[in-house]
């Protein structure tokens, strides 16, 4: 019986899928078996699919709340996220950072960008500053004869062009026994640039210095709200120079 079977099968033709004829080339390609198959399962799944979402709102509980209601929108007939506003005014910088790094990783940091800075600083000693903040050195003379032929420049022993200066200001006795570099105004224009791009370094570091500082405490107080489960309210918004506040209820302990 079997041999019967196997010498059947062997003279079996084998029937094949015929093309799209001449005279229907203009109407595409003619969809085969597997092409159908594969169109049917993806209707049957979406039918499915339809199927249970009509289920799941049927049984729905008409006081239950998802969050991904007021997180989601429908426009023109497309489905988007509604993106979520930088909490507590935090700038751009700072979100990346929040979102990438931990507590641990962003204190080594801020711990090497303070220590530059005071490399920085130490190496600058800010003078100009300085300079810029006004004098306040107080002079008395006997009378008014001597206060009109006060001379600022005698009294301090300087050089009349150096008296506004706050720092190395040299005497006359110092400017005469030592013999002055002579710079070029190329040579002044440079040192003059070097100067300011160092002092922009430094603002630069401040600023860098402000912002890992307040991610930190940003991401120890959203930790701490984690781990903490205990009632609190939120006294101050954290803005992006400041973290925000929290104060906790005092419980008693037993």
């Amino acid at each position: 019986m079997s041999s019967w079977k196997n010498a059947s099968k062997a003279h079996q033709k084998t029937h094949q899928e015929r093309h799209q004829p001449a005279a229907r080339q203009h109407l595409g390609i003619l969809e085969k078996k597997k092409d159908y198959k594969k169109r049917a399962t993806n209707f049957q799944d979406k039918q499915a699919t339809i199927k249970a979402l009509r289920k799941r709102a049927l049984n729905k509980n008409p006081d239950e709340f998802y969050h991904h209601m007021i997180n989601s929108k429908v426009q023109d007939g497309q489905h988007f996220e509604v993106e979520k506003p930088l909490e507590d005014e935090d700038s751009a910088a700072q979100e990346k950072l929040m979102n990438s790094q931990d507590v641990r990783y962003i204190s080594m940091k801020r711990i090497s960008e303070a220590n530059k800075l005071q490399r920085l600083q130490a190496e600058l000693h800010m003078i100009d500053s300085a300079e810029k903040v006004p004098n306040s050195h107080m002079f008395f003379v006997d009378n008014k004869k001597e206060a009109k032929r006060f001379n600022l420049a005698k009294r301090l022993d300087t050089h009349p062009s150096l008296i506004c200066r706050k720092s190395n200001r040299p005497t006359m006795r110092l400017l005469r026994s030592k013999a002055l570099p002579t710079l070029s105004e190329s040579e002044i224009k440079i040192l003059t640039a070097e100067k300011s791009k160092r002092y922009s370094e430094l603002n630069k570091r401040v600023e860098r210095a402000q912002e890992l500082r307040v991610v930190e405490q940003k991401l120890m107080m959203k930790k701490h709200l984690l781990t903490d489960k205990e009632k609190h309210e939120k006294v101050l918004a954290g803005t992006k120079k400041v973290a925000p506040v929290y104060r906790w209820k005092y419980e008693r302990k037993r």
